[in-house]
């Protein structure tokens, strides 16, 4: 086994969360802050979008079953990389797509693939995807973990993060965990 770690933003995290932790290959999901400038920030701190934190997950991952670009291929096609601050209805700066390297090969397999994406015209908009190596994480508070697993009847899992689950199992069934 070969455990990398990466950091995605994708906006919500419990819909990344709820994408990846149905992925064969995942070690471990958590969500968390990354990347800001106040150190063991709290829901309520990121929330008034002045800490400069995005909302990720950070993924554990055995790049022997998963590779990168597979993982980045799944993250950017359940989430809007074109819209700078939001997903959906969440707006603010916590939102932002973002990708957080924990090395020099992650960054290089971002960027390739990014530039793929763009000379493809895979989006009608630019990709606004913040790349950049990870520089402070930090957990999110114990009830923001594994928050579609435990509230999927909640408003905005059911309306929000469901959907986002069905798009990656039907796009990507054959990477769904047995």
């Amino acid at each position: 086994m070969t455990v990398q770690t990466i950091y995605l933003g994708g906006g919500c995290f419990w819909c990344t969360e709820a994408v990846f932790d149905r992925v064969r290959g995942i070690v471990d999901v958590e969500s968390g802050y990354a990347n800001g400038h106040l150190d063991h920030p709290s829901y309520e701190d990121i929330c008034t979008g002045q800490t400069g934190h995005a909302e990720v997950v950070k993924l554990e991952y055995d790049a022997d079953v998963i590779s990168l670009r597979d993982l980045l291929l799944i993250f950017f096609a359940t989430h809007d990389p074109t819209t700078l601050n939001r997903q959906g209805n969440d707006v603010g700066t916590q939102y932002r797509s973002a990708i957080y390297t924990t090395s020099d090969e992650q960054a290089q397999v971002a960027k390739a693939l990014m530039q793929e994406m763009r000379e493809e015209g895979a989006y009608d908009a630019p990709i606004v995807t913040e790349l950049q190596p990870i520089k402070a994480y930090w957990p999110a508070e114990a009830y923001h973990q594994d928050y579609f697993l435990q509230h999927p009847n909640q408003g905005y899992c059911a309306f929000v993060v469901s959907p986002k689950v069905q798009k990656f199992q039907h796009a990507f069934a054959r990477w769904l965990k047995e």
